[in-house]
């Protein structure tokens, strides 16, 4: 299946979920769920376009954008450092280890007192759920992915006289970049999640505070326009974060989806011969020989 068909498809299925939608909450149905009290897809498109001429909206988006944005950045550096540091170190290890571990499993929006309590602002207290919320998944994973490097490589470099922060620069964080991205991409969902509860909570202005104001005013389709908005927000930045890891890792092999059903060709464009002939075996016979001469070339 080729890109634009992939794109049609991925289309077809969101028109279809949009008219489920609007087919239920038009027809008032009521089958243990009770789609009678959802606003409708034109009602929700109607709110949404009222918001977007309003300035409120573009407020609330800007003020949350900064808020997830200041709050990621700093979990991605405090993360990566710290992650490095206790893989590498066995001191640090020990004299971190215990307390991020008796930390690590309390929920960020349960630090909201916490917040509260430690800092002047809302604002600021919020960017603090925000970088606990994604602090840890790039931790574990950037702490596991630095445990998981080959010693052979940072061997390598030692022999050729290279020196602690040789190897960190040219082996320890090249080699864990696709793990710490997969913690970023873990991290920047769970950064929304928490920083549209903290909104909701002790927030002034931003896309949670003004979903929450809409619910407890009845104003069910503007509680959908902050759904939706919320939805659109996190799938771009998670996009962002996605395409900029396969842009840092751009030497890692990809697979292809429908690469094996694609006869492979020589260097010169010609297929394969077929099996059984005597050209056939003399390839067979000429591929070490050619893998190894390839193989040195690229060491």
């Amino acid at each position: 299946m080729n890109r634009s068909a992939r794109y049609a498809l991925r289309i077809a299925s969101l028109a279809l979920a949009l008219g489920l939608w609007q087919l239920l909450t038009s027809r008032d149905v009521d089958l243990w769920l009770r789609f009678s009290q959802f606003p409708t897809v034109t009602d929700v498109a109607r709110t949404f376009a009222d918001r977007l001429a309003g300035p409120d909206y573009w407020t609330d988006l800007t003020d949350s954008l900064t808020r997830i944005l200041t709050g990621f950045v700093l979990a991605a550096v405090l993360g990566v450092a710290t992650g490095v540091l206790v893989a590498r170190s066995r001191l640090a290890e020990d004299l971190l280890g215990p307390v991020l571990e008796v930390i690590r499993p309390i929920p960020a929006i349960a630090l909201v007192p916490v917040a509260i309590l430690l800092f002047p602002s809302n604002e600021q207290g919020i960017v603090f759920i925000t970088c606990t919320a994604a602090f840890f998944p790039v931790l574990v994973s950037t702490r596991h992915a630095v445990r998981a490097l080959a010693p052979v490589w940072e061997e390598a470099v030692r022999t050729m006289g290279g020196g602690r922060w040789r190897v960190l620069g040219s082996v320890v964080l090249p080699g864990a970049l696709p793990g710490v991205f997969g913690g970023l991409s873990v991290g920047i969902g769970v950064s929304w999640i928490c920083v549209i509860s903290a909104e909701m909570i002790s927030g002034q202005y931003g896309v949670g505070y003004r979903t929450w104001q809409d619910y407890t005013v009845v104003d069910y389709p503007g509680v959908f326009v902050g759904m939706v908005t919320i939805g659109v927000l996190g799938w771009l930045t998670s996009t962002a974060v996605e395409l900029l890891g396969r842009r840092l890792t751009r030497w890692l092999p990809r697979t292809a989806q429908g690469t094996a059903a694609r006869p492979k060709t020589s260097r010169s464009g010609a297929a394969p011969p077929p099996a059984g002939t005597s050209a056939a075996r003399k390839d067979t016979r000429a591929r070490p020989e050619e893998a190894r001469d390839e193989h040195l070339v690229r060491d």
